[in-house]
């Protein structure tokens, strides 16, 4: 089983994502730097959890 994503990460990513969702590819480490470009996040743990969830819709194909 997987690590669950709290409510605030997953309103944040998929706000971010149906914003952005075309810039966003399925590396993640391009995802990290574009998630912090767009996204004024202090915590570099929130930050990299965003980015594997944004990472996680694209390889899925959701556009949600």
């Amino acid at each position: 089983m997987g690590r669950i994503k709290t409510t605030p990460v997953k309103r944040a990513t998929i706000a971010l994502f149906k914003e952005h969702g075309d810039i966003f590819t399925s590396d993640f480490k391009e995802n990290k730097a574009k998630v912090s470009e767009h996204l004024q996040i202090r915590s570099k743990k929130i930050r990299n959890v965003i980015a594997g969830y944004v990472t996680r819709l694209k390889n899925r194909g959701n556009t949600e």
